[in-house]
């Protein structure tokens, strides 16, 4: 796990020269009772890392706490607003700005952090210079070429896919009781009014069962040849 945050030295980041950031963005919420309250915080570490080694990118450490706010019943969850992340988002591209990092990439490890794709849509206004990846139709591809059996919709929190990204990335903070961690949840139309407990007593919408390493280091690799088209965009 502690390979996912970056220990580069300041020579090491002027040695790299690269003018492009990766911010890796998670939460602080339940994942059920074999996930860690980090999930998503080491899900978008996994690939914020993948990408910037594969790219020479200039990693950031981690944003830990976001927008969780359907997640509020489960204990140990915590969240920050909207506006405090939009405003964290721009003092860091800000402060990049000033040593010549012109180009920020969030890395998004949390689906509940609508607001990245405001922040990122106004910071384009002049012109290419903030990416949010993956996007839906990244995670669909990567889904699909890693040969997962369940879709974004029934698999939304804790199940097949999270738990295979952790397995190839964090295999010790994986409990083994996700083998028997399966909840289906059906339609959620008012997830945004009532919450994750209107849909789950467990806070797990997926197929944990059906989650292995090979799936989740297929899964980064699919991700980090579709970040390419992305990163096209931002040179």
């Amino acid at each position: 796990m502690d390979s996912l945050v970056t220990t580069a030295t300041t020579e090491d980041v002027r040695a790299l020269g690269a003018r492009i950031a990766v911010l890796p963005v998670g939460s602080f919420e339940q994942h059920g009772d074999f996930l860690p309250l980090t999930t998503d915080t080491l899900i978008a570490s996994a690939i914020a890392r993948r990408i910037a080694d594969d790219y020479d990118l200039l990693l950031l450490p981690p944003i830990t706490f976001s927008c969780s706010h359907e997640h509020a019943a489960y204990p140990g969850t915590v969240s920050i607003s909207a506006r405090t992340l939009i405003a964290l988002i721009d003092d860091i591209a800000t402060s990049l700005s000033a040593s010549r990092v012109d180009r920020l990439v969030i890395a998004n490890g949390h689906g509940g952090n609508y607001v990245l794709s405001n922040i990122v849509q106004e910071a384009n206004i002049g012109g290419p210079r903030m990416a949010l990846f993956p996007g839906k139709a990244d995670w669909t591809r990567a889904r699909e070429a890693a040969g997962l059996e369940t879709n974004h919709s029934e698999d939304m929190h804790a199940g097949e896919l999270e738990v295979s990204v952790l397995l190839h990335a964090a295999p010790e903070q994986v409990r083994e009781v996700y083998k028997t961690g399966d909840h289906s949840a059906g339609e959620r139309p008012h997830l945004l009014v009532a919450g994750m407990p209107a849909y789950t007593p467990t806070g797990v919408i997926g197929r944990p069962s059906l989650a292995t390493a090979t799936k989740g280091r297929s899964l980064l690799t699919n991700l980090s040849n579709a970040f390419k088209s992305h990163l096209d965009l931002l040179k």
